[in-house]
């Protein structure tokens, strides 16, 4: 037997993948956070099948029912929102997991980064303005920052910023990054991106905190803070990627080492 962790996608029912879907309707068992995960889809669980809410849980608890259902024979499904490769505290499941001889598999969803951009009707890497994006997120009680990954020495890059678990820490992320991106640089907040009460705030830098605090953001929002959310304050450069140099080449039957857009 199998324990699938499932990414649910960052909101919306229908952004789950076709194959977190199909594993979910395979499952007997569904762990899942009640406060995050959209209740449209435990209905791809089978009809018979447990369905367990997590949201006020200890680790040592969800493992326990894990292995429970585990042991009696049928595979499990931990439904977490998301995409399990970002803040989804995987890791130390999978460590207690393994330690008791439990398979996982990991089926990947959409990242709320994405659907946020999706909003935002924005790419996020625009050639000639900024072809990285940095994931981050800020020191909390519950999670400090390792050393070397402070807000403020990320910043020194000036690379655009997309900043998970932080809205309410708005004025700290001003002071650690105005330095280097200053105080009229572009930002884009989307909270509670794809769902019905989905919100967009874009403001410069310096006005985040207070817009943040107007509209009630302090959780579940993705912070951009970059160039690229405004691409007319530069002339972008065109992408190789679909330019007549490009096609010229490529008919000429000359090799193509332009990368990919997967």
């Amino acid at each position: 037997m199998t324990v699938y962790f499932i990414g649910a996608g960052p909101g919306a029912a229908d952004l789950i993948t076709v194959r977190g879907a199909r594993t979910l309707g395979n499952c007997a068992t569904c762990l899942y956070a009640g406060s995050l995960v959209p209740q449209q889809l435990l209905e791809l669980c089978p009809p018979d099948a447990t369905l367990i809410d997590t949201a006020r849980m200890p680790l040592e608890e969800i493992i326990t029912h894990i292995a429970a259902a585990d042991a009696a024979g049928g595979d499990v499904a931990r439904l977490h929102s998301g995409d399990i490769s970002l803040y989804s505290a995987f890791t130390e499941q999978r460590r207690e997991l393994t330690r008791r001889g439990i398979d996982v598999e990991i089926v990947p969803g959409v990242p709320a980064f994405a659907a946020a951009a999706a909003a935002l009707d924005t790419e996020l890497t625009v050639p000639g303005i900024g072809q990285s994006l940095l994931i981050t997120r800020v020191s909390t009680l519950s999670t400090d920052m390792p050393p070397g990954e402070e807000l403020a020495r990320l910043a020194q890059t000036g690379v655009t910023l997309a900043l998970h678990l932080a809205a309410h820490r708005a004025a700290e992320i001003v002071d650690a990054i105005a330095a280097h991106y200053g105080a009229e640089c572009p930002t884009a907040t989307v909270a509670f991106a794809s769902r019905a009460d989905q919100v967009v705030l874009r403001c410069p830098l310096s006005e985040l905190p207070q817009q943040l605090a107007d509209h009630g953001i302090r959780r579940t929002a993705v912070i951009f803070v970059g160039r690229v959310l405004d691409p007319s304050s530069t002339t972008p450069t065109d992408s190789y990627l679909y330019s007549q140099a490009r096609m010229t080449k490529l008919r000429s039957g000359a090799h193509d080492d332009s990368p990919s857009t997967s």
